[in-house]
C-alpha cells in the first residue's frame, strides 16, 4: 500500500511535463474538481497495477509511462495471487475506504491514460497477462474464445 496517495501535490516534488499531462488526462476523463484528486487516483491505481503486473509487461509499461507515474508502479511488490478486475477494484476501495463504484471509475480512469500511454499492442499483452475483468476496467470489450 502507498502511503502518500493522499498527500496533496504541493508536498510532492516537482513532476515533469508527461506527468502532469498524464494527469490533466486523467483530470479530464474523470471529470476530476482538481488535479490533486487525480493524482489521488493515479496513484492508487498504479500501486495497484504494480502489485498485479509481473514480467516483460511490468518492464515494457514503466518504460512508457512518464517517470513519476513508472516509479509508482515499480515499487510495488507483486502478488502472488493475482486478483481479478473486480477483485481488483475491491482491493483498491478497501484500502482507501471509498466506494466500489468511486474506485470503478478512479480505475477506468487512470486505465484510460495508462493505455495511451502505452498503446493497443502492450495494452493486448497486458490484459492477456491479467486475469479476467480487466478489459472493462481498460475500456475495451472482454472476449473470451469459443469453447
Amino acid at each position: 500500500m502507498i502511503s502518500d496517495a493522499r498527500v496533496p501535490l504541493e508536498h510532492h516534488p516537482s513532476y515533469g511535463t508527461a506527468y502532469e499531462q498524464m494527469l490533466e488526462k486523467v483530470r479530464y476523463e474523470g471529470a476530476y474538481p482538481t488535479r490533486e484528486r487525480a493524482d489521488e487516483a493515479v496513484r492508487l491505481v498504479l500501486a495497484g497495477l504494480g502489485r498485479q503486473l509481473t514480467g516483460d509487461e511490468r518492464v515494457d509499461l514503466a518504460a512508457c509511462l512518464p517517470l513519476e507515474a513508472a516509479r509508482i508502479l515499480t515499487t510495488q511488490v507483486p502478488d502472488t495471487r493475482p486478483l481479478t478486475g473486480w477483485a481488483f477494484v475491491k482491493d483498491l476501495a478497501t484500502r482507501t475506504g471509498a466506494s466500489p463504484a468511486t474506485t470503478r471509475w478512479d480505475t477506468g480512469s487512470v486505465f484510460s491514460a495508462v493505455a495511451a500511454h502505452a498503446g493497443p499492442d502492450l495494452t493486448t499483452r497486458i490484459l492477456r497477462q491479467l486475469p479476467t475483468g480487466y478489459a472493462l476496467l481498460f475500456g475495451r470489450a472482454e472476449l473470451t474464445p469459443a469453447a
